[in-house]
This record gives C-alpha cells, structure tokens and sequence, in this order.
C-alpha cells in the first residue's frame, strides 16, 4: 500500500527549498494554483492566520519553518538572538490559537535548541529539525491509511459509500493527508464507490479542497450541502463518516472542523461508523475534555456578506464532538476503538509504528 500511494502522489501544499518557505495560497483554490514565498516569521504567522496554510499538521509543519526563517534573522542581528527569538515563539504560537499541532511543532522546536553544543551550527540544526517534522508528518500520513483501510476492511468491505467533512488531506498535512490518506487508500484498494463531501461552510473546505483532491486523484465525488448530511446517511447507503482532528484531549474528545460534532450524532442515529484520523501530535493529553479547549471564532463578516444591515452572527470554526459519538481514532501510533481516558494515555506510551 505505501509504494502505491506513493506512485499516487500529486498535491502539495509546502515546500522549503531556497532557504525559504513556499505555501500553496489555500484562499484561491481550486481556480487558482498561487505559490507565496515567505522569508520571515512575521509573514508566516499571518499567512496561518489568514488561512492561506490551514490543517493542524500543516500549521504545524509551516511554524517550524517559520521560526527557522526568525532565527536566520536573529543570529544576524548579534548575540542576543536567543532573547529575541523568544519574540518570534510567542508570535508564531499566536496564529491560531485552537491546532494543538502548532504549539507541538514549537515545542519540538524549542526543545531541540536546547540541546544545541557549543561547535554546533545552530541555523543548520534547526533547519534539519524542521526538515524532520515535515517528513516524520509524511510517513504518518502513509501509516494511518493502512490502519484505516484495514478497519474499513474489517466493518465492511468492498464499494461502500464514505463521508467525510472540510480538509484533512495533503492541503492540510505533510504528506497525502489523515481522513483523506484513509480515503484514497481504501479507494485504491477496491473499496470505495463514492465519496460524499460536506461543502463545510463558511469557508468552503470541503466543496474548495477536499472534492479538488479527490477529483484530481480520480476518486468519485459529490459535494453535498452540510446541512444534506443526515438525508444522505438515510438514503445512499453511507457506511463510514471519516474526518480528521485539530485536537484530541485526554478523554478522547475531538475538537475539529465546525459541524463535526453535528455530524457524529446524525452517524450514531443511522448507525454509520465513526472515524478520526490524526497523528499523535494532535494529542493533548494536558487538556482532561473537550470543554477545556479554547476554540476559535472567526469575524462575523465570514457570514454576513449576503446579509442585510443589523443582522448579527457567531462564527465559531471548530466544535467538539464527544468520545462516547467516535467509533474509532487512528493515529500512526496505532487504533483506538470507542476511545476513553484509560485507552488515549496508553495510547501514547505507544512507540510510532513506523
């Protein structure tokens, strides 16, 4: 399965090459496939939180490349530069304050710094530690669409009908993607007939991002209302809804994309299978339940442009669906079926299966 979805391979959302970082501009896909070349963590940081990089790992990945671009600067301004670099953590963990990968990739960052010798060249060394994140991400992704195609080999078999909702592809990842690496995995191994994608207002994930993907890698797909989900568990045979994670807590909540949650409850009454699909760096075993996580609202204004004057909206962008709805999370570390505290910290004690 790895080498063929290897051969498969197309998208791409970040590049580090030329001692820069290039990220495809997210915002004006799919009519427009835009590379914007960033060479300072500011401009990084605003390109997370304007949306032109989105998907927890690929936040993640794009922050550490940021702060390698903050300390190339620093070091050039004099010896100071490990104070000031303390500037560009703090502005660079601001971006979005939701994605747990973000403050993982950070810290991952920080804490090879600090083990930085005397001889050693600093710039190299966390470059090659970005460089890591960025790969290890990537043989995630392959590692989760084995595990996933074998439960779907084990629920239920051949040309099935799958649901999925807003991004959790190579747009949003390092690699071929956590839901979507599922996907087109089982879809390689004979499994799927159809892919059902959740338009997931209000920024369009799914109708933009996932059906470009999917359509691109020749995988059947139709792009469905988010409020059209419940109908279409009804009566297209859906047998598995699979998404991906901003954050999981100790309990096994999951916090992702807004209408997540909605749809976990719509699964459970229909009697759909229920995955998520993430890599452990989207674990935050420091946080007990999803209450705990502070959740990202957007501006208004996301919803209210086709409204009339004095109308007022609430734009929250991620929910919380809770782990008594998931029937499953994947993870590179391994499979944790009707998760809970118990199961989610041993888990984590797991060494990465690749």
């Amino acid at each position: 399965m790895r080498d063929r979805l290897l051969a498969v391979e197309k998208v791409t959302a970040i590049d580090w090459r030329e001692d820069a970082l290039y990220l495809l501009d997210q915002r004006a896909l799919p009519s427009e496939q835009t590379w914007l070349a960033f060479t300072d963590a500011a401009a990084v940081a605003e390109a997370i939180r304007s949306m032109v990089v989105r998907g927890a790992p690929a936040i993640g990945i794009s922050a550490a490349y940021g702060l390698v671009l903050a300390l190339r600067q620093r070091l050039a301004e004099g010896d100071e530069w490990e104070m000031a670099l303390e500037e560009d953590f703090e502005l660079l963990g601001n971006a979005r304050p939701t994605a747990v990968n973000l403050f993982w990739a950070l810290n991952r960052m920080r804490e090879r710094l600090l083990r930085i010798k005397a001889g050693d060249d600093v710039l190299a060394v966390m470059q090659a530690e970005a460089v890591a994140i960025h790969e290890s991400d990537r043989e995630a992704n392959l590692t989760m669409a084995q595990l996933g195609v074998e439960l779907i080999r084990k629920h239920q078999g051949s040309e099935q009908a799958i649901l999925t909702h807003g991004n959790a592809g190579a747009l949003a990842t390092g690699g071929f993607g956590t839901a979507l690496g599922v996907i087109r995995a089982a879809y390689l191994e004979g499994m799927v007939e159809r892919v059902y994608v959740d338009e997931t207002r209000p920024w369009l994930q799914g109708s933009r991002l996932t059906a470009w993907e999917l359509a691109g890698a020749g995988i059947p797909v139709t792009v469905n209302a988010d409020s059209a989900a419940a109908h279409l568990m009804k009566t297209k045979g859906i047998t598995w809804v699979v998404v991906g994670a901003d954050r999981i807590t100790a309990n096994g909540d999951v916090v992702s994309k807004i209408g997540t949650y909605q749809l976990a409850v719509n699964a459970m009454h229909h009697g759909v299978r229920f995955m998520v699909v993430a890599p452990s760096s989207s674990i935050d075993l420091n946080l007990g339940t999803g209450e705990d996580v502070l959740l990202e609202e957007r501006d208004a204004g996301e919803l209210l442009a086709l409204h009339a004057a004095g109308v007022e909206a609430v734009n929250p962008v991620f929910d919380v669906t809770p782990a008594d709805l998931i029937d499953v999370i994947v993870t590179e570390k391994g499979v944790v079926e009707r998760p809970d505290t118990a199961k989610m910290a041993q888990l984590m004690c797991r060494k990465r299966l690749h």
